[in-house]
């Protein structure tokens, strides 16, 4: 990461950038007009990891800049959420004096929300002890009066909780407040008011359709949830267990009657949908009661594999989230001798770097 880069009176300009590149890229597609969704230029990451330098009775935070092939000291961070800034602060000067809770203490990570929840992760290269908890826990009482904060001890084979392991966020989508669980250590969107952005274009992408909806990759139900108010039924799979755990955990609270998650790998679903084979995980359920002809996939950075490719590729409308231009373009290979592009847009999830997020919302030639 360079962190040098990081002005936000740079912003608009490298924004401007990662639009050309993504359309000169795919242009061959002959997309419609890029639909472009901006960034906040400063304190837009709900996460953070950092690095911890101990240097006799000084200890601070720190990142590696590839750039300058160093390590740079972040005593504040601009990509990181207000929140979080505040917590690095308030959370040194505790960690300073206190040897039971600076041993040994390597990496601490934050995982923050719009709606004002923090969770506090350190990581230690030693085993934690009834020392340790307590005054983990005398600390989380101190900053509780400042922060509505929890805090997950781990080291190796370790974990513990002093309270929860995950925060509840609370995003407004066209007026609506939905609510989700974001586990530690589980995948979510950093850029929570991108998020936002994301999922009110998709919203929109879907406002007409019939049917129901087939969701792969779906995570704790980001999308999902979102997108149910448009289908008469959704039905989704996932295979990281507390990914699943989360979204039904978010179907609930969010009190959405028409989402069934199941966990499976998208290969494995792809084999069940083409009769390959059976799944007991399947048991009770009749895939062929659904009506769907709208498909929505929102893969891993190494894009949609081949046996899946042709699933997607039954559905008349396939809406794809990317977070790699490189694999959306090849699966477009694939998927543009049958469908054309009717929606096209750039998601800047990660201001100040190469990433871009984006979306294509394809019909049926």
């Amino acid at each position: 990461m360079n962190l040098a880069a990081m002005d936000p009176k740079n912003y608009d300009a490298q924004l401007e950038q990662k639009r050309i590149k993504l359309e000169h890229a795919f242009a061959e597609f002959t997309p419609p007009a890029l639909e472009v969704f901006n960034s906040d230029p400063a304190h837009y990451r709900m996460r953070a990891e950092f690095r911890m330098w101990h240097d006799g009775d000084d200890l601070y935070y720190y990142m590696f800049d590839k750039e300058l092939n160093a390590k740079v000291r972040c005593d504040q961070y601009l990509p990181a959420g207000e929140l979080i800034n505040q917590m690095m602060a308030a959370l040194i000067v505790e960690l300073k004096p206190n040897p039971a809770l600076r041993h040994k203490l390597f990496q601490i990570d934050f995982l923050s929300t719009l709606s004002g929840e923090i969770l506090v992760s350190l990581l230690y290269h030693r085993q934690l002890d009834d020392e340790w908890q307590q005054h983990a826990t005398q600390l989380k009482a101190k900053l509780s009066a400042q922060f509505n904060v929890n805090f997950i001890g781990r080291a190796r084979k370790q974990k513990i909780d002093l309270d929860k392991d995950f925060v509840t966020e609370t995003l407004t989508v066209n007026d609506k407040q939905l609510h989700y669980k974001q586990i530690e250590n589980s995948f979510t969107q950093p850029n929570a008011k991108v998020s936002v952005k994301m999922l009110e274009w998709a919203i929109d992408a879907t406002k007409d359709s019939t049917g129901d909806l087939l969701e792969l990759y779906c995570g704790n139900g980001n999308f999902s949830i979102a997108l149910a108010q448009n289908f008469n039924r959704v039905l989704a799979t996932e295979l990281a267990k507390p990914s699943v755990d989360a979204a039904q955990y978010n179907i609930e609270i969010n009190k959405v009657n028409n989402l069934q998650i199941i966990r499976m790998s998208a290969e494995d679903f792809s084999d069940a949908m083409a009769k390959k084979r059976t799944y007991r995980r399947l048991e009770g359920i009749d895939l062929d009661s659904y009506d769907c002809n709208t498909i929505f996939v929102d893969p891993p950075r190494a894009g949609i594999d081949d046996e899946t490719l042709k699933l997607v590729q039954k559905y008349d409308r396939i809406l794809y989230i990317s977070c790699n231009p490189n694999t959306l373009k090849d699966n477009l290979n694939v998927l543009s001798s049958t469908h054309k592009i009717s929606r096209f847009a750039l998601f800047d999830q990660f201001p100040y770097t190469d990433h871009m997020e984006s979306g294509v919302l394809l019909e049926r030639k």
